[in-house]
């Protein structure tokens, strides 16, 4: 969880944006001693130095505390200083291990994250191992800064570790990392007297800490020097200027001691109970339902959502929260806030005791369905003008239409973490999977719209997971063997050619259950498929041969050309002639019936190759002739050239050399008016 910390504005922190130099004080406040003692501990020799061993990983530097002690502010504060100095050129990279309820981040989401702040893509599908070797094989030979925050245990930290003594490794955590040797804790608790004070004056001024110091010293104690309660009772009192120092003091100490958290996180319960408490009922409500907020990450329209309210007036409440020191604002146009980490669990209590399940349900069933509403709109706008779905979106709210395209694919990528992170929770409910379903399809959808399936595989890969984890729940064999087939084409694609093997069979038992002939078909046609991946062409051909007779029984012409030419190149790769020529030449009969002159003529061309193979030049000849007669019927240039060119290799050995130069004059002439023809094309047209 990231906690609140004592900069709550600085880098690294909520806004994320360097502060221009020369301006307002120093917004890090305290922890020289700790600050000074983790610098040092960056040089200190470790185990593998004192055993006359190089050393072989990066040094880890932990700063444990509990949630609201700062020690994600402070481990921010540490990587600045060391970026300044120029130790980590290659510069910074940062995940959070921890989701706001608690949950431990999965390595393999982790890794994925990292890796795309390196500008690498990492294989949809990958696991954990496999991604965290890749993060480390990226940090190999660099000089960088990871900042892990909030881990749970070493088993989250030790896979990321790069093995490169020139990284170094900031983490925090609740306690020790026990299991990753040579890393000596730096443990913090609440701040000092001065540094607490100071913080409190940051938020309300002087004046009421001039005038009575020694109460404001005590209000920080009563705070236990926590910087998360420090700000949230700083919050308080500027939203109360008539109130004094002492008064916050006295509303602090009346509110009752909660028995459930431990002793030393009850200053920032309480904390957290006086702002919330202040709040009018409606804004006290919709802060306890950001609890349900995906990632911890909330804007106006999902707050709008849960709440039943506006999109302008829940900005205008989220804005009032940042004041108060209850989120952290980006200040980007469309501003995207985050619910403190320490804040969290408080939230989700507090949301517990006091709204009926009902009531949260509905909240979060408005949410996603405002997030679906939202993807199709995001989808919509890259359609043409005056299209049934262009007049569809003219009719929505404009608050939950974009301007365009580009405005759109904007929205997209700056929310995509909270979009999985809503389409993972949906799935995760199980009592509103209608709506999941439509959520995931929606951003599958957008995502490959915008994006592209080949850019957007590793997020379509885990939506893909979602669906057939409701399809499997549901007892939904369609949607079942839809989402195997596409996990299967994505691990084909990846070479994972026998768990797609597992995945098509599977999907091809979905589809007979559904009794879908699409679905059936296409696994038939796929396991033949990975089959001839294996180099088993006996087991390809036999599955392509399945798939073969359920196209001819319903009739699907171009299925039935396109699966004997499969069939046709299993047979060429396994040796088998006699069958090649027979499929080649039903599938060239097929594709003519079909009137698909361009098919037909490769088909022919594969025709010629077999011949060759075969040991019968003159028939491969007189089959590559008709098939470059097609070819130029087509209007194909490229592949007339090719088969110029294989006509002329044929007559090289058959002992026709003049032939030959012939044909491969007329591939050159060929291929020359192509590349013309395209500059023609290609080039800008005078005015």
């Amino acid at each position: 969880m990231t906690d609140q910390a004592v900069d709550t504005s600085g880098p690294f922190g909520a806004a994320g944006t360097e502060e221009p130099s020369g301006t307002a004080p120093p917004r890090f406040l305290g922890r020289d001693r700790e600050l000074k003692a983790l610098r040092a501990d960056v040089g200190h020799a470790g185990l593998d130095t004192l055993a006359g061993r190089s050393a072989a990983r990066a040094r880890v530097l932990l700063i444990a505390g509990r949630p609201g002690s700062g020690r994600t502010e402070l481990a921010a504060e540490l990587a600045r200083g060391l970026l300044a100095e120029g130790k980590h050129p290659d510069g910074l990279l940062r995940a959070r291990l921890t989701e706001p309820g608690g949950t431990p981040v999965p390595t393999e989401r982790t890794a994925r994250e990292l890796l795309e702040q390196l500008g690498v893509t990492g294989p949809p599908g990958a696991d954990g191992d496999e991604l965290s070797g890749m993060v480390r094989d990226e940090l190999a030979g660099r000089r960088a800064l990871l900042f892990l925050d909030d881990a749970v245990d070493a088993e989250q930290v030790d896979p990321l570790l790069p093995d490169n003594p020139d990284c170094l490794v900031v983490a925090t955590s609740g306690g020790p990392l026990t299991g990753i040797p040579g890393v000596r804790p730096c443990t913090i608790g609440g701040l000092e007297a001065g540094p607490a004070v100071r913080l409190l004056a940051r938020t309300i001024g002087e004046v009421r800490i001039t005038v009575d110091p020694r109460t404001a010293e005590t209000l920080a104690e009563e705070c236990g020097g926590l910087p998360a309660a420090l700000v949230l009772v700083g919050g308080w009192l500027a939203a109360h200027p008539m109130a004094s120092v002492a008064d916050a003091g006295r509303r602090l100490r009346e509110l009752p001691d909660d028995a459930e958290p431990p002793v030393g996180s009850r200053p920032l319960a309480r904390a957290f109970r006086l702002a919330h408490d202040a709040l009018p009922p409606v804004a006290a409500r919709i802060l306890r339902l950001l609890a349900l907020a995906p990632a911890g990450l909330v804007d106006a329209h999902i707050a709008s959502a849960l709440a039943g309210c506006s999109v302008s007036a829940a900005q205008r409440t989220l804005d009032e929260f940042v004041a108060l020191g209850l989120l952290h604002g980006d200040g980007a146009e469309r501003p995207q806030y985050e619910v403190p980490g320490c804040l969290a669990p408080l939230l989700r209590e507090l949301l517990a005791a006091r709204d009926r399940p009902a009531e949260i349900q509905l909240a979060r069933a408005r949410m996603l369905e405002r997030t679906v509403r939202l993807l199709q709109s995001c989808r919509a706008v890259t359609e043409p003008e005056g299209s049934p779905v262009r007049r569809r979106l003219a009719g929505l709210p404009r608050s939950l239409r974009f301007s365009g395209p580009e405005a759109a694919a904007a929205w997209l990528r700056a929310r995509r973490p909270v979009l999985l992170a809503a389409a993972r929770i949906a799935v995760e409910d199980g009592e509103l999977d209608t709506l999941a379903r439509r959520l995931v399809a929606a951003l599958v959808r957008a995502l490959a719209v915008h994006e592209g399936t080949e850019s957007a595989a590793p997020e379509l890969y885990g939506l893909h997971g979602l669906v057939l984890a409701v399809a499997e729940r549901r007892g939904l064999a369609r949607e079942q063997a839809a989402a195997l087939l596409n996990l299967a084409d994505l691990d084909a694609r990846t070479g994972r050619t026998r768990e797609a093997l597992a995945r098509y069979r599977a999907a091809l038992d979905a589809g007979r259950e559904a009794k879908d002939p699409y679905a059936t078909g296409r696994a038939m046609e796929s396991v033949g498929g990975a089959y001839a991946e294996l180099g088993d062409f006996q087991r390809a051909s036999d599955w392509y041969g399945r798939a073969l007779a359920q196209r001819l029984t319903q009739g699907e012409r171009a299925e039935e050309a396109r699966l004997y030419g499969r069939l046709g190149a299993v047979h060429t790769y396994a040796g088998r002639y006699g069958e090649a020529l027979r499929n080649w030449r039903a599938a060239a009969a097929g594709y003519r019936r079909l009137g698909d002159v361009p098919a037909q003529a490769r088909a022919l061309s594969e025709v010629a190759r077999v011949q060759e193979y075969a040991g019968r030049p003159q028939e491969s000849l007189h089959t590559c002739q008709e098939a470059v007669e097609w070819a130029r019927r087509a209007g194909d240039a490229r592949l007339q050239a090719a088969l110029e060119l294989r006509l002329a290799d044929t007559l090289d050995r058959l002992g026709d050399p003049a032939a030959a130069g012939l044909h491969r004059g007329v591939a050159d002439r060929l291929l020359n008016q192509k590349g013309a023809a395209c500059e023609i094309r290609s080039a800008p047209t005078e005015k």
